[in-house]
């Protein structure tokens, strides 16, 4: 913990000794220059299996030097239920009072930095105002995604009325805790040819399950095997900042794989899955046995089928080399945007500022008319075209024009001709579950996997998640559905690996997602489809609203810009289980010229 000395645990508690993210780095870099890890030669690849034996020391408790305590505040400074930011000389706390308790954590999410204090306080947790990850007030322990690491939490006293935070100092520089882990004490030397648990796709879900199986414990050999060349990293950013280096990117270091024996394959594509046997064979003719499989192989982008779909510069953004040659290519050039979905308006968004023009191109009236309506949708094509941006709507593009093999028009069936040197295609993705066609794994129409709550697929030890499922959602009657977002990606992935281990655990998440533009950001909660009517608050012009989506009489969804933490407020509701109900909003917005929101988290329905 990040406490500078603790309480002793009841032996069959886990004790965690956490190592501070910088020293950690430094000593399994150590570590790991004793001998590089082997590679396996097939098909003229090197492929690459992460080993590692020696692993670094535990850090001890820190020492007293190595604290700061300080008084923050009287006992009465704070009401139940509230937070405050308190400076500790090395660095911020939260402060936190609930039930009569007060709780000190690390201050800012780990996962994009976002202040906490900010945020929503409610069932013993506290929610990100910007993406929505929870953290346990009492452990400091993340409890929902997005993110990987929790928060530290440290030691609280109370003398004389006065409440005393007592921390290290590292903690309070680093505001983020990797939580203990197992190391695998099974290397693979000498039966590489089998794994305890394959991970098919090295996105969020995958290395989320991987984690949470050291986290629990698990002490087997775990392979993760990846498409990509490289080892997992932050996909969302591809399209919202194009320039990104796969190193800015990475969601873990190279040493942490190492340290954790989690092993990466790269560049390594799976072609058949072999249920019976237990076995996949990969496309280079290697074959790998497991005892458990996680599918998580994502989507695929969708391309043009149009006349001219070969020529040269036309991309989906997919990896870091897209996004890389996008914007190389778009510099001082003309751009041009098929798609106003969040891929396609992200893009759009990020090369105006680089490039000469920027079209967009979509067959609806309003750019995210079936993710946000009408209204919402209007607004964020308005801030576009304040920002250079020309939209070509209801229509498509018939053919791609090159000279001398690279793209110079772009045709629409308006019989309109765009100048474009770089075309980036955003029309939707399909699940990349080709090679399971024949598997005996259950695949819907679309080519989803289906899967039950605990993410398990119709093959007994076989379980699925991300981009590529369609499950049960909880809060929507358990309507079968495929969220293909960030934040849902981790949370299968967790539920995966729990029953992997026989948890029995159930998914059970409310659906969080974001898009940046211009510097501002939409936040969205809920799981919106098939609304009817959509009730909206604030200022659209001024793009400071909260949209409230409805279906019959209830709250489905909600959207909201330069309004926080109204979707955090909303998201924690709907995951307590508590519907809204139109009537309630509607009532609210009679009578409420303030923007209040504390209806909200009153009790009843």
């Amino acid at each position: 913990m990040g406490g500078c000395f603790s309480k002793p645990k009841p032996v069959e508690l886990k004790i965690e000794v956490v190592l501070p993210e910088k020293e950690r780095g430094k000593e399994e870099l150590s570590a790991s220059g004793k001998g590089s890890p082997r590679a396996y030669q097939g098909n003229g690849t090197a492929r690459h299996f992460h080993t590692e034996e020696r692993l670094p020391a535990p850090h001890p408790y820190p020492s007293a030097q190595d604290c700061v305590e300080a008084a923050v505040c009287h006992v009465k400074d704070l009401e139940n239920g509230q937070m405050r930011e308190v400076e500790l000389g090395w660095g911020k706390v939260l402060l936190v009072k609930d039930n009569g308790e007060f709780h000190a954590l690390g201050h800012k999410c780990p996962h994009y930095g976002a202040p906490l204090v900010k945020g929503v306080l409610s069932r013993g947790r506290v929610r990100c105002p910007w993406h929505g990850a929870c953290f346990n007030i009492s452990t400091g322990d993340l409890e929902d995604f997005p993110g990987l690491d929790s928060l530290h939490k440290f030691q609280v006293k109370i003398e004389k009325e006065k409440v005393y935070v007592r921390a290290s100092k590292q903690a309070l520089q680093l505001q983020r805790r990797t939580k203990v882990m197992a190391k695998c004490i099974s290397p693979s030397a000498g039966h590489s040819g089998s794994t305890n648990v394959l991970i098919v796709g090295a996105g969020a879900a995958g290395l989320v399950c991987a984690e949470t199986l050291r986290q629990e414990g698990f002490s087997d050999r775990i392979v993760l095997c990846t498409l990509d060349r490289h080892l997992p990293y932050d996909r969302p950013k591809l399209s919202k900042s194009l320039d990104a280096q796969p190193e800015q990117l990475a969601l873990r270091p190279k040493e942490f794989f190492r340290a954790y024996g989690i092993e990466v394959l790269t560049e390594a594509q799976v072609v058949t899955v072999d249920v019976r046997n237990k076995k996949v064979v990969f496309k280079d003719g290697f074959k790998l046995e497991y005892s458990k499989l996680l599918l998580a192989p994502g989507s695929s982008p969708k391309t043009l089928s149009c006349k001219g779909k070969e020529v040269e510069n036309v991309f989906t953004i997919r990896t870091p080399e897209d996004a890389n040659r996008v914007v190389r290519l778009a510099r001082g050039r003309n751009a041009v945007v098929v798609g106003a979905g969040f891929l396609g308006m992200e893009v759009a968004a990020y090369l105006t500022e680089k490039a000469h023009s920027v079209s967009v191109v979509e067959l609806e009236e309003t750019p995210f008319k079936r993710f946000l309506g009408e209204r919402v949708g209007r607004a964020l094509m308005k801030m576009f075209e304040n920002n250079r941006v020309k939209f070509y709507m209801q229509t498509e593009v018939s053919e791609l024009r090159a000279q001398e093999g690279k793209l110079k028009e772009v045709v629409l069936k308006s019989s309109k001709v765009v100048r474009a040197d770089v075309c980036v295609v955003g029309i939707g993705a399909v699940p990349a579950t080709g090679f399971l066609r024949q598997s005996g794994i259950s695949l819907d129409s679309r080519g989803f996997i289906p899967v039950n709550k605990m993410m398990q697929t119709n093959v007994p030890g076989v379980f699925a998640a991300g981009d590529a499922v369609t499950f049960p959602l909880a809060w929507r009657n358990n309507r079968k559905v495929n969220i293909p977002h960030w934040q849902m990606a981790h949370a299968q992935g967790r539920v995966a690996a729990q029953n992997m281990l026989a948890q029995e655990a159930e998914i059970s998440i409310v659906p969080y997602l974001w898009t940046a533009m211009f510097g501002k950001s939409l936040r969205y909660a809920g799981y919106g489809e098939g609304f009817d009517d959509v009730i909206i608050q604030g200022d659209l012009e001024e793009l400071k609203f909260v949209a409230f989506y409805t279906k019959g009489d209830e709250v489905i969804a909600v959207a909201s810009m330069n309004y926080d933490p109204i979707v955090s407020k909303v998201a924690e509701v709907l995951a307590a289980g508590r519907a809204i109900r139109k009537r309630e909003v509607e009532l609210f917005l009679l009578h409420s010229k303030t923007g209040d929101m504390s209806w909200l988290t009153g009790k009843g329905s």
